[in-house]
């Protein structure tokens, strides 16, 4: 069995003695059966790992000890901020899961002309949780050192025009003929719009092109709007991420 890799959303220190709370409590020792003395690796969005050791287990709670503070090097030198349009189902937990394994590192879920999903502020404040958490279970799977930001629901346009010009903006749009490749300078920092099941329409994409935004396209084919975050921030990451700046030392 691999480390376990924990987030833990406080202060972490050398030497620091850590209550588990009740959620990593039940993974750790009912289902992953862990014992005094096992390691583990903890992480608070820091940018380090915390290596610890599994210390005294009661009914009801368990202690680490924090046995030093590491450099990490799983995060992408590539800042990517993802624009979704919010999906139906378990479409939008699926991008924002995906997303977070192939190192975004802000994502902020969008209303669009033909969004089918309607949210009132007390479903809003619920789903926001939720999608954090599952960036949180995926930061922890994927060995990240850091947790995506789930920002507050914006307007498309809103979230447009927010961007900063600093940013390489991009809107996939299946039917331009501008490709990924074809873009230079190498861009630090990229804003990638995704569109709803039923697309974009003329009018918003319209709107992204005037605010600066660059329509592009991966290829011939539609994407789902769940596959085509992954298909994006995988080509972004192989252009100008991870992939040309390959982090040694990740765990798999």
């Amino acid at each position: 069995m691999r480390t376990p890799h924990l987030y833990l959303d406080q202060s972490l220190q050398p030497g620091q003695q850590v209550t588990l709370p009740d959620a990593a409590y039940q993974h750790l020792i009912k289902v992953l059966r862990m014992a005094p003395g096992q390691a583990l690796r903890l992480f608070n969005g820091s940018g380090h790992f915390y290596p610890a050791t599994l210390i005294e287990i009661s009914k009801r709670h368990a202690s680490v000890q924090i046995e030093g503070c590491e450099s990490a090097r799983t995060e992408s030198c590539l800042h990517t901020h993802l624009g979704q349009v919010v999906s139906r189902g378990d479409r939008m937990d699926y991008a924002i899961q995906k997303s977070t394994e192939l190192g975004v590192t802000e994502i902020t879920p969008l209303l669009s002309e033909r969004c089918e999903v309607k949210l009132n502020q007390a479903r809003e404040d619920k789903r926001l949780a939720h999608w954090q958490q599952i960036a949180i279970h995926a930061a922890e799977q994927s060995g990240r050192s850091t947790v995506p930001r789930i920002h507050p629901v914006s307007t498309l346009s809103q979230w447009i025009q927010t961007q900063p010009e600093t940013f390489l903006r991009l809107v996939l749009h299946h039917r331009d003929t501008e490709q990924l490749t074809q873009i230079q300078p190498p861009p630090r920092q990229v804003s990638l719009l995704i569109g709803p099941e039923g697309g974009l329409s003329e009018s918003e994409i319209e709107l992204a092109r005037t605010a600066g935004f660059v329509a592009t396209t991966l290829g011939p084919r539609i994407f789902r709007t769940e596959t085509a975050p992954i298909a994006a921030l995988s080509v972004v990451q192989w252009l100008w991420g991870d992939f040309q700046h390959s982090a040694t030392g990740f765990e798999l």
